[in-house]
């Protein structure tokens, strides 16, 4: 029986017969002989629709050459493993086509071993296989917003699903405020053994480029001249390629994302720029919802006059420290802080300046205490400050005078000068108590009494 290569001889040189190629070259999918040196001896017409190239160009032409070469080695093999007489009916590579751009190919080959001849049909499945990338990226960023606790474990998660289908030496992400009208990198990762980008070319003005005109913007080596402002980047023989995608979303333009690719390693394309767009709008819908979640979690624990813990984010820091007090045998204390005669400002002067004064009495108290302490209003004129870690109760008290100290300093709010003074109630354990509530009442009974005794005086 006749091979294939040798029926389509035996067509060709039939007259009575339709030659065979003139049915092959009506095949959507194209077919192709190689010989033993590995060249193209027939191509059929659906080989310049997959790939660019005429016949006439292909013809004569090394089959390796047109491989991407991320996939060379293997494609070897392959062709190794068929001219040993081993079918290969699904093999897939991805090859450089004329324009350009990556064709992502099924083959189905064996070898003629009467011709000497590798015979292949190629199948293309780029489109399948950007869809798939669409849909696992969906997929994936999906699970990665639900499953990251903030924005930079999101970002660190989108960082890996991206970097599994394109190659990203750095990688950045830059947030847009549009009230402030500045740029914002929450997440940037860099390659510390790069060599230093030319002068005028960075992250932050691609990002800027990006988010001004709300376009995706891939950068080569080839692209002299297309953006005066960054030919630089174009002309340098160790440049990479850039690629930056604008982060939108209904409200506009919410950031950037920026990758570069490895110096003398694969070039981005036309596809992976389509395919990095179609991933941001996830990515950008993702963030919307992490900061929409953030801002609920920050009202629901922060007071919002001055933007400190409020009373149940102060009961959750206060259950901690005592844990890791019990663990460690260490002390703790709580002072319980009131403004004494705060209502007569408000009736005097009015809420504005009460709650300027409220503002201000805030940032002093955090000026009195470590980064490692907590102060927190609890509502009213009332606050509370946590010192973690006291070695003995005089530590406790010498923070309550500076407090003391601090707040009866004058205040000039409002075109008025105030002078404020407060009434402090301590509380220490293990002194006091071993819980919370214990903690909490004793500290607050005590500062009680000290308003009663200044209200004696």
């Amino acid at each position: 029986m006749l091979d294939f290569y040798g029926q389509y001889r035996l067509q060709m040189a039939t007259k009575n017969s339709a030659p065979l190629a003139s049915y092959i070259d009506l095949l959507l999918d194209a077919v192709c002989a190689v010989d033993g040196q590995g060249r193209f001896v027939f191509v059929s017409a659906a080989c310049e629709r997959i790939f660019g190239y005429t016949p006439e160009e292909l013809i004569g032409r090394a089959m390796i050459d047109l491989v991407h070469p991320a996939d060379r080695e293997r494609t070897l093999q392959a062709a190794r493993e068929i001219m040993g007489g081993q079918p290969m009916p699904n093999f897939e590579n991805r090859y450089l086509c004329k324009d350009g751009k990556i064709a992502h190919i099924l083959w189905s080959a064996r070898w003629s071993p009467v011709d000497q001849l590798r015979i292949a049909v190629a199948r293309d499945i780029t489109e399948r296989k950007l869809a798939e990338s669409k849909q696992a990226a969906l997929y994936a960023i999906s699970e990665a917003a639900h499953a990251a606790e903030d924005l930079l474990a999101l970002f660190g998660r989108i960082h890996r699903i991206i970097g599994e289908w394109l190659p990203a030496l750095n990688f950045s992400v830059a947030l847009y405020d549009h009230q402030c009208q500045q740029i914002s990198f929450p997440y940037q990762v860099h390659d510390q053994n790069a060599a230093p980008q030319p002068q005028g070319v960075d992250t932050a003005s691609l990002c800027a480029e990006v988010i001004r005109s709300g376009q995706p913007l891939l950068l080569t080596p080839e692209d002299s001249g297309r953006l005066p402002a960054f030919d630089a980047l174009a002309h340098d023989l160790h440049s990479s390629c850039w690629l930056g995608v604008p982060l939108t979303s209904p409200r506009g333009t919410i950031g950037a994302l920026v990758v570069k690719s490895p110096p003398g390693g694969e070039h981005y394309t036309e596809q992976d720029k389509e395919l990095l767009q179609y991933v941001c709008a996830q990515v950008a819908t993702a963030i919307e919802r992490k900061q929409l979640h953030a801002r609920l979690q920050h009202m629901a624990q922060f007071d919002q006059l001055t933007q400190l813990p409020n009373r149940e984010l102060l009961r959750e820091r206060v259950r901690a420290a005592l844990t890791r007090a019990r663990q460690e045998a260490g002390r703790m204390a709580l002072l319980y802080i009131d403004l004494d005669k705060f209502k007569q400002v408000n009736d005097s002067y009015g809420h504005g300046v009460g709650d300027l004064l409220l503002q201000a009495v805030a940032s002093r108290l955090k000026g009195c205490v470590r980064e490692s302490d907590t102060v927190a209003r609890m509502g009213g004129d009332e606050f509370v400050v946590l010192l973690e870690k006291v070695h003995e109760e005089e530590d406790g008290r010498r923070v309550a005078e500076k407090i003391r100290q601090a707040l009866s300093q004058p205040l000039h709010l409002g075109g008025h000068l105030l002078t404020i003074v407060p009434s402090i109630g301590l509380a220490f354990y293990p002194q006091h108590g071993d819980e919370d509530t214990q903690l909490f009442k004793h500290a607050d009974d005590a500062m009680y009494a000290e308003k009663r005794r200044q209200q004696a005086l």
